[in-house]
């Protein structure tokens, strides 16, 4: 059983089976409006996300926002699991209708009540680890490069990508398999090899009962 209770929720789960919210009744005649995708990192989730929010006017959160405290060097100081899933449950719980990209497997179960949707997106690993490089590139400049600041954090970051397919990593495709297994709500699979069509299949799977 999963529990969210109080202004300052406590969370606790007491069994594998991750029970979406009710998806039956009048909500078969309704669009989605509690969207979660999630993905290996590069696959384009929050881009995704982000475009099929603003077509349809839902609020877009991503989870990263809420995992790492906003940091001179981004990414480099994740919060308490207990307190980011205050902050989600406070946002969402203020939203009718939003998409939540990002993976959260292994820390935020307690959300999954609220989902009435759920999308993974899977993209080839090669595709995904040069789509990495070039954000990378973007983000960091020169730094990324041999003798730069975030060289050796770069190579460790695209590393840990690359290992996503074999589950040698902890964030792992075997593991958002299992994960997924053990959903109650309806569950959506796209590849993103075009961009707008995986954001029309996100929208289609939103609008259809």
């Amino acid at each position: 059983m999963i529990l969210l209770t109080g202004s300052s929720p406590s969370f606790a789960l007491e069994n594998s089976q991750l029970v979406c919210a009710a998806n039956k009744g009048d909500m078969d005649q309704m669009m989605k409006s509690k969207i979660h995708i999630f993905g290996a990192s590069g696959s384009g989730t929050t881009t995704i996300a982000g475009a099929v929010s603003e077509k349809l006017g839902y609020g877009h959160f991503d989870t990263d926002n809420y995992f790492w405290y906003k940091t001179d060097i981004p990414f480099t100081e994740a919060r308490p699991v207990e307190e980011r899933l205050q902050l989600m449950y406070a946002d969402l719980l203020n939203h009718d209708k939003w998409v939540l990209s990002g993976s959260l497997d292994g820390w935020g179960n307690p959300l999954v009540p609220l989902f009435e949707l759920v999308v993974f997106v899977y993209m080839p690993s090669d595709v995904r680890v040069e789509r990495l490089k070039k954000r990378e590139q973007k983000r960091y400049g020169n730094e990324v490069l041999f003798g730069g600041s975030r060289y050796e954090a770069t190579n460790e970051f695209i590393e840990w990508a690359a290992g996503y397919d074999s589950g040698l990593v902890g964030r792992n495709l075997p593991r958002h398999e299992k994960w997924m297994e053990g959903l109650s709500c309806k569950v959506v699979r796209i590849e993103n090899h075009i961009l707008d069509e995986s954001i029309n299949a996100v929208v289609n799977a939103i609008i259809e009962d």
